[in-house]
């Protein structure tokens, strides 16, 4: 007799980070300059970009990350949108017959939240007071329109984030 174990996903998905949304119109690379001048902390590009799988492609996301070794904290600032170009073909008759058209996709990490463009990943669990802190000093940053926490417990994408 052979006996099977099943693993369900809410018993081993543990959120055990906070996620700030962050709206602003400024690049990754600035953005994480002014973060890291207002929160003393010290982002930089990852040598690879987040990516995950959708309808038989990779779509990737830049992610900036700090891993403070003294309070053991790791940061991510990570894109939330993502722009893939591709070539569609069309098969017409008439004056563009065989002509190849560019066609945007935007895609979204977490797709719960498409007019976010940034989230800020931490992995330890900050007291609020901390989180509003955090969020004080980021609200600072000139061209970002609004920062707030979402419950990553209610995010349905949340593997996404798994990293």
């Amino acid at each position: 007799m052979m006996v099977t174990y099943k693993l369900f996903s809410e018993e081993i998905e543990e959120v055990d980070y906070q996620l700030i949304a962050i709206h602003t119109t400024i690049e990754d690379f600035r953005l994480a300059y002014f973060i890291n001048k207002n929160l003393s902390i010290s982002l930089s590009k990852h040598p690879e970009d987040l990516s995950i799988q959708d309808k038989n492609r990779e779509i990737y996301f830049s992610r900036f990350y700090f891993e403070d070794d003294n309070n053991s904290i790791s940061w991510n600032l990570i894109q939330n949108k993502s722009e893939d170009d591709q070539n569609m073909a069309t098969l017409s008759t008439g004056l563009f017959a065989d002509s190849i058209s560019r066609v945007s996709t935007k895609t979204h990490l977490i797709p719960e939240y498409k007019r976010v463009d940034y989230f800020l990943k931490v992995d330890k669990s900050f007291t609020d007071a901390q989180i509003q802190e955090t969020i004080s000093k980021i609200k600072k940053i000139q061209k970002v329109s609004t920062v707030y926490t979402i419950d990553a417990e209610k995010i349905k994408s949340k593997n996404n984030l798994i990293f």
